[in-house]
């Protein structure tokens, strides 16, 4: 009988390691998801009428005449917002810089509903656009085309070079700061 011949062998894994920074920044990911649907029905505390006077400010509704519509319509441009955000921080893929596109128009839209004197919203706003995809759009191709190059010419598989192609800054303050 061969009493060791199966030993017990503890492996690590790339995809399984979780430290404490790891998991801390996990947490408040998923917290910040999970508390989005009372984000979203904070419009419902607003009320039905076009001057809304609280102890910190006065909002007066001009174009949709109750500042309940008026702030229904802000969370429906700002939680869409908010996702992409998350979305762009956490993202590790080579593509992540695509998201800018829908946060810019996001954008664009919450300015102009915020601006009372506007009465259409979301038209012409695709001109404002055409700057920034003309920016995005060849910098993710010419990214797409170093990876199949690299791949032509080493045997490396899809997911290492999308591993060396990840950009891993040390903090949150410095992810930031890599974009401005």
């Amino acid at each position: 009988m061969i009493k060791n011949r199966h030993k017990l062998t503890k492996k690590t894994s790339k995809f399984q390691h979780t430290d404490r920074k790891n998991l801390i920044m996990g947490s408040l990911v998923a917290i910040a998801i999970s508390i989005s649907p009372y984000f979203f029905y904070l419009y419902e505390s607003v009320p039905n009428q076009p001057i809304w006077d609280t102890f910190l400010f006065t909002y007066k509704s001009e174009f949709y005449n109750s500042a309940n519509v008026a702030f229904w319509t802000i969370t429906g441009k700002s939680i869409p917002l908010y996702f992409l955000t998350i979305w762009f921080f956490t993202c590790r893929h080579w593509w992540y810089h695509a998201l800018l596109i829908p946060m810019t128009m996001y954008i664009y839209q919450l300015t102009n509903v915020l601006n009372d004197d506007l009465h259409y919203i979301d038209s012409f706003e695709l001109k404002y656009f055409i700057p920034l995809m003309a920016l995005i759009i060849p910098s993710i191709y010419l990214i797409r085309a170093k990876i199949f190059n690299r791949i032509n010419s080493v045997n490396k598989s899809t997911q290492e070079l999308e591993d060396e192609m990840r950009i891993r800054p040390l903090t949150f303050i410095q992810k930031i700061k890599q974009y401005f």
